[in-house]
């Protein structure tokens, strides 16, 4: 396992709570967020995909970053998603980020033109770590199955050296464990941090070298989470990774945001949590209960807001 990583451990990637007009509701959104701090997390990356932040303005995005600090979140924990098609965009964002004391920001590749050639990907992350400086740390997202655009271990070959210290880390959500280790066994001997975005994957991530997760399963089961982290190495840790492995496959059983808000205002009996942007949509009555029911065969009891 990696020490001293700037987000090691676990890392919820938090949902973004509506209000009826479908505007942020930030109160909610804080209130969540320190659960989560206060039930296993040590880190939380907001404005990401499970966050609904493609379905979010720039304005609302500094807003929420913004708005989480004022209520009291540590800016230090916060890794916010500022990774946009637009580089201005891209800049605004991870500038606004590192002036909030935010101290690593992820980023998507540019994600709207498919099949960019690694010259292009290349020019663009430049384009971005010049214009932002070094006030904060850049985080790579690879999420080959909703951008279309990979981050390869041969674009970061070029991107690291070129970069000394900016580009500190990758966040997989491929599910593919073979490409998650190759960016370990490639750059962590050099301090750069790989998490996993497949809960699934979390101990055999430590057990490789890696720095921990950034999951969205983490909003329900960041306790199991954290369990497995502790005990990376031994039998504890190993058991709580099968239930982790539960978790992750109920949540994913049905539409992940909707499911996973649904979840949320079981457990806090607000029902106001299942807002959701369109295209998003609440899950049926069916379809809700059953997500329960494959959720509590886990055996997880989630903790009291």
């Amino acid at each position: 396992m990696m020490r001293d990583a700037l987000f090691g451990g676990v890392n919820a990637a938090v949902l973004t709570p509506m209000h009826a007009d479908l505007s942020v509701d930030l109160d909610r959104m804080a209130a969540h967020c320190r659960w989560l701090l206060a039930n296993g997390c040590n880190g939380l990356g907001i404005l990401g995909t499970t966050g609904e932040a493609n379905s979010l303005g720039v304005s609302e995005r500094i807003a929420v970053m913004e708005g989480l600090i004022g209520r009291g979140i540590p800016a230090r924990v916060l890794l916010p998603g500022t990774g946009t098609t637009a580089i201005t965009d891209t800049v605004l964002l991870t500038r606004r980020a590192a002036e909030l004391g935010c101290r690593g920001a992820l980023l998507l590749p540019p994600f709207f033109y498919k099949s960019p050639s690694e010259d292009g990907l290349f020019a663009y992350f430049s384009e971005v770590a010049n214009r932002v400086g070094g006030d904060i740390r850049l985080f790579l997202y690879h999420f080959p199955a909703q951008s279309a655009v990979p981050v390869t271990v041969p674009l970061l070959e070029r991107l690291l050296p070129a970069f000394p210290g900016v580009f500190k880390g990758v966040k997989d959500s491929s599910g593919d464990f073979a490409n998650t280790a190759a960016y370990v066994r490639n750059f962590a001997q050099d301090g750069f941090e790989v998490y996993c975005g497949d809960d699934g994957a979390l101990q055999a991530l430590l057990r490789e070298g890696g720095a921990g997760c950034i999951t969205a399963a983490s909003n329900v089961g960041s306790a199991v989470s954290a369990v497995v982290y502790a005990n990376w190495d031994n039998a504890i840790g190993a058991e709580a990774q099968v239930t982790l492995a539960a978790i992750r496959k109920a949540v994913t059983s049905a539409p992940l945001i909707p499911g996973l808000k649904s979840l949320i205002a079981r457990n806090t009996g607000d029902a106001a949590w299942q807002r959701l942007r369109p295209p998003h949509l609440a899950l049926s009555a069916e379809a809700e209960a059953r997500l329960f029911a494959a959720f509590d065969a886990c055996g997880l009891t989630l903790a009291a807001t």
